[in-house]
């Protein structure tokens, strides 16, 4: 009777990997079927660095250019936010933080990843737009909104898996650290956290994944204007808010401009996952 539960469990779970494989292919398919052609009719270069995106003209243009720098800008700008804020949130909760406040501040990180992206669009749009239109002037709709919003939503995945890798570093690394004279912060800054390195580079790269494959958000807040980034108190569209808001009424070469521009997205993302894997190998090396 084990045995037979063992095989139908073994059965089960290679289903479940085949059909993950699967659904990744078709999808690459998908994409790849009906992106590539219209970048052959559109011309490479004309689709990549063409700075004019004007599908209703005649003859129309499709310049994703400035789409890829506002996606670039505004990834960066999340970035340079969230990533800080969320590997030293995540030290203070596995080091330092009393235990009644890690009973209220871990559920209340974890609550950060289920409120869905438009309610994040909506406090960008009444709290932070405003804010940012006070301070600099201008329509406050701009890439240092959505540089915000996205820090704020990629909070809960750098926090969640930088912490759970700290906390699985061995504690004989703390406790050698500190018997050979270290202080408390530099046994964390300089043992714990290169120790923990692996992981915490994990978190920040879904964290990037999640903050360029957001839509939402962003359409919300970020202006949604087709030109050349001009500042961060300008206004932006990035490649997912170009996809979804044109997506509707698209059609024809429009429309497979469109897929062809989430061919794009989909090779960015493959190119940030292989630059992880790369660089996990090399430390494993090491």
């Amino acid at each position: 009777m084990n045995k037979l539960s063992e095989k139908i469990m073994h059965a089960v779970f290679f289903v479940a990997a085949i059909a993950s494989i699967i659904a990744v292919l078709l999808i690459c398919i998908f994409l790849f079927a009906n992106g590539i052609p219209a970048i052959g009719k559109i011309g490479l270069f004309d689709f990549l660095l063409g700075t004019s995106w004007k599908p209703t003209d005649v003859p129309p243009s499709f310049g994703i250019f400035p789409m890829i720098l506002g996606s670039i800008y505004v990834t960066a700008g999340a970035i340079v936010i969230g990533v800080p804020i969320g590997i030293l949130t995540s030290v203070f909760m596995s080091h330092y933080c009393p235990k009644r406040i890690y009973k209220v501040l871990k559920p209340a990180t974890e609550l950060l990843a289920g409120i869905p992206s438009v309610v994040y669009g909506f406090f960008g749009l009444v709290v932070i737009v405003p804010v940012i239109r006070y301070l600099f002037g201008g329509t406050g709709s701009s890439i240092l909104a959505a540089s915000v919003i996205l820090g704020i939503m990629i909070l809960p995945t750098i926090i969640g898996v930088s912490e759970s890798a700290i906390r699985s570093v061995p504690q004989s690394y703390y406790e050698g650290s500190l018997a050979l004279g270290a202080t408390h912060e530099r046994t964390i800054f300089r043992v714990c956290l290169p120790a923990a390195r692996s992981g915490i580079m994990a978190g920040v790269v879904l964290g990037i994944g999640r903050a360029i494959g957001e839509t939402m958000a962003v359409i919300m807040i970020a202006g949604n204007q087709p030109r050349m980034p001009a500042g961060i108190l300008k206004g932006v569209r990035t490649l997912t808010a170009n996809i979804v808001i044109e997506m509707g009424y698209a059609a024809d070469l429009h429309r497979e401009a469109l897929i062809a521009t989430g061919v794009v997205l989909f090779i960015f993302i493959l190119i940030i996952n292989i630059s992880f894997s790369v660089l996990k190998r090399k430390e494993n090396k090491q």
